[in-house]
């Protein structure tokens, strides 16, 4: 593997470490804090969501056109500077500057993530994509395991606001880290020389203008039903983060270092289990690992739901839903790292994972509006979370129509 590469691993994990000490701890702030009800966290994580969503194709145009080197770490200094704000909005509990720092985080990650895409796939043929993807991913969860480890128990004794302070200095390490020690991708520099490089994994020419790559997107009739599929898949997956954490936290009454566990058991999981199941899934269609996140998504919300219902069921029901929907999480990481851009022309890579992305955090911005609600207006547990798994039928359905048409070479891990 590519040392670059190998480095955006370590980045990525100095980027978790960080985010994964406050990110999901946000909606408990504004519960157990400031004292917003369940309807109102969500409306405001959906408001904060907003902007992003809007910037996400941009960030995979502006890669395409910028360099993913360059559009990497602006985005990840955007990040350090928004968690800064956030931090200091809390210490004097001001919810309008905490919006808007976790606005602006969004709109950082938004923007760097199509970047980290595209890099890893300048480096790497299809065969080998998936597994640079996988260290990638290994690496993120690395930093999420220890981050929502540290975050539950640092909250616990320290408070929100210092706590962010924290992450905000360790992102901001991670700025100065990657600055030093990643290179330019073979993209990058082939743009630089104003064309093709030698060794570029494929020909790095010239993108058309926004419009022709809008046009590209807009007869991609395939790539966007992926798109939609993506967006309730999502949905499904984004109340992991919030309405997963309310749940557990206000209504079951778990403590936050025990949640900050489970939090990190997920991380765990990734770590250790989703290069074998990255292995595993070799030679099969990615659209199909796809179905089968979805349908653990499904399970994982329906166990956590009927095991609430009994009887000190709760921590049983906090990590049997951790496990599953890990599972889910990894199986469903292959496609959604992948696929994008396996099926992208080659100057469109960056475009394509903007796009992408973008329907994605559509799907996951609507879960703190939709969990928020639920939770707000439905007693049973498991009504709860049989409601929130009902995005899981038409993902199904429209990542096995999608797999039927893409074709075999770029559909296959």
């Amino acid at each position: 593997m590519d040392k670059n590469v190998r480095l955006l691993g370590v980045a990525s994990a100095v980027r978790l470490l960080g985010a994964a000490m406050v990110y999901p701890f946000l909606s408990l702030y504004f519960k157990n804090v400031v004292g917003l009800g369940y309807a109102e966290i969500g409306a405001l994580l959906v408001l904060v969501a907003v902007l992003p969503l809007a910037v996400t194709p941009f960030g995979g145009l502006i890669t395409d056109r910028a360099g993913r080197r360059r559009v990497f770490i602006m985005g990840l200094s955007g990040e350090a500077a928004s968690v800064l704000l956030m931090a200091l909005s809390m210490r004097i509990e001001m919810v309008p500057g905490v919006l808007l720092g976790g606005t602006m985080a969004g709109v950082s990650g938004s923007v760097a993530q199509p970047a980290i895409q595209a890099y890893v796939a300048d480096m790497t043929d299809l065969k080998d994509r998936t597994v640079a993807y996988t260290w990638v991913r290994i690496g993120f969860n690395v930093g999420f395991t220890v981050g929502v480890s540290a975050g539950g128990v640092l909250i616990g004794f320290v408070g929100y606001p210092q706590t962010a302070l924290v992450t905000a200095a360790i992102l901001a390490s991670g700025v100065v880290f990657m600055l030093l020690m990643l290179d330019p991708s073979p993209y990058d520099v082939a743009r630089s020389r104003g064309g093709p490089s030698p060794g570029a994994a494929r020909p790095a020419a010239r993108p058309g203008s926004l419009r022709e790559s809008l046009r590209v997107l807009a007869a991609d009739r395939t790539f966007l039903i992926l798109c939609l599929a993506s967006l309730f898949s999502g949905m499904v997956y984004g109340h992991w983060g919030t309405t997963f954490v309310l749940f557990t936290n206000t209504i079951l009454l778990v403590p936050t270092g025990i949640l900050g566990i489970a939090l990190a058991l997920n991380g765990v999981i990734v770590i250790f289990a989703q290069m074998p199941m990255t292995k595993m899934m070799r030679g099969r269609k990615h659209t199909y690992a796809a179905v089968l996140a979805v349908v653990l998504m499904g399970a994982s919300f329906l166990a956590l739901g009927g095991i609430s219902l009994e009887a000190g069921g709760a921590l049983v029901a906090v990590f049997t839903f951790v496990v599953l929907i890990t599972l889910g999480e990894n199986m469903g990481a292959i496609p959604s790292m992948t696929l994008a851009s396996n099926v992208a022309p080659a100057t469109e890579i960056g475009n394509y994972n903007g796009v992408f992305g973008m329907f994605n955090g559509i799907g996951g911005s609507l879960s703190p509006l939709i969990g928020g609600f639920v939770l707000a207006t439905v007693a049973n547990p498991l009504a709860v979370w049989a409601i929130l798994a009902v995005p899981c039928v038409p993902a199904v359905i429209l990542y096995r129509w999608a797999g039927g048409r893409i074709p075999a070479a770029a559909n296959t891990v």
